[in-house]
């Protein structure tokens, strides 16, 4: 794995260790306020992340694309945004709401940037035939 495919699985793995570590203080708290962070956190973080990264790996020509870099970009940081900002708005500060939308919107965006390079890569691959035996 290399480039943005492993950018993204690494990301990946931090989400995971996260989403994780606030399932497990949950739990030992008995506070589940903050459960929609975690879900968050494991579904947009971790296995969207995940999915990024595999799908980098399984297409190279998706993966030298200029944009691929941005992708990743824009998904790590307004994810963050996100997940910080949500899990600060739960914690009773609706101050905080602004960020969690500017968080919302570009990860939406990513996701959009995500679609404008995947999709051309996917029709664009073809399947090699086995080599004859």
């Amino acid at each position: 794995m290399q480039g943005v495919a492993r950018n993204f699985f690494i990301l990946a793995i931090i989400y995971a260790l996260c989403g994780m570590l606030l399932g497990l203080v949950m739990s030992i708290s008995g506070d589940h306020t903050e459960m929609p962070v975690h879900a968050h956190i494991m579904v947009a973080g971790w296995l969207m992340s995940a999915v990024f990264a595999f799908f980098y790996h399984l297409f190279p020509v998706a993966r030298a694309s200029r944009l691929a870099p941005a992708h990743f970009w824009l998904t790590a940081v307004s994810g963050i945004l996100l997940l910080v900002g949500l899990f600060f708005l739960l914690a009773g500060n609706p101050a905080i709401e602004p960020v969690v939308a500017l968080g919302s919107l570009g990860f939406f965006a990513g996701m959009l940037l995500f679609a404008w390079i995947a999709v051309p890569a996917t029709r664009a691959y073809q399947v090699q035939p086995a080599p004859a035996e």
